[in-house]
């Protein structure tokens, strides 16, 4: 076996596999093996251009061959991108998946650190990469979070109370109204409000939806937390 070629695969497979547990446990789409083979096939592949001499070809006679193993780096994360793009979603109006896909990308790069031999980078890399994903996880919880919601108010054609009133409806309940639209709806008999309103982590949307159900005249409302 020639351990030259085999030590960077098995240790590309090893931080692959370290991240991908973080995401699985965690429940994300891509998980223990596709971060196992983001990061063997950077690995791999870098490995194969940096041995462009070893390769089964012959040069033209009188042609230079110049091996420049970077086309194969942009390549790979270049097309990664297209992976990543896979793993993000939206729902309602909220994103999800973007932290996976992150740890795609960054997962090809430590692949392609182990295929062109730079160790140290790699693990520094790899070691980074993880107390990102895994420990800062509990200090992001507790920083504090500004969450957002879109609301809808319904009212019949006419009876709609002044914007003033509304932002202090949605005001009782601890929510700042950043954006007031109107939208005349069903042929002129509805005049609704949408909104998007802002508050401290977690939204009182239990409190705001009591209070809008209470609320004399109101038709209908939809109220739509969203991950930003």
């Amino acid at each position: 076996m020639n351990w030259e070629l085999a030590w960077p695969v098995l240790a590309a497979m090893t931080a692959g596999g370290l991240i991908g547990v973080e995401r699985t446990y965690h429940g994300h789409p891509a998980g223990f093996r596709t971060h196992i083979l983001v990061c063997l096939t950077s690995c791999v592949l870098m490995l194969a251009a940096m041995h462009q001499s070893t390769w089964a070809f012959t040069a033209l006679p009188g042609q230079n061959v110049v091996i420049d193993p970077t086309r194969m780096s942009h390549g790979l994360l270049t097309g990664i991108g297209f992976l990543c793009a896979g793993v993000i979603f939206r729902e309602g109006f909220s994103v999800h998946g973007l932290t996976t896909a992150a740890s795609l990308w960054v997962t090809s790069a430590i692949g392609v650190l182990f295929g062109v031999g730079m160790l140290n980078l790699a693990l520094l890399a790899a070691g980074a990469t993880l107390t990102v994903l895994a420990i800062l996880r509990f200090a992001d919880a507790r920083l504090p979070h500004v969450g957002v919601a879109d609301v809808i108010l319904r009212w019949k054609r006419g009876e709609a109370p002044a914007e003033a009133t509304v932002r202090g409806l949605l005001g009782a309940s601890g929510l700042k109204t950043m954006r007031l639209g109107h939208v005349i709806a069903d042929n002129g008999a509805f005049h609704e409000h949408h909104l998007k309103v802002r508050g401290p982590m977690p939204l009182k949307i239990d409190g705001l939806v009591e209070r809008l159900g209470a609320e004399a005249g109101l038709n209908g409302f939809s109220v739509l937390p969203r991950d930003e």
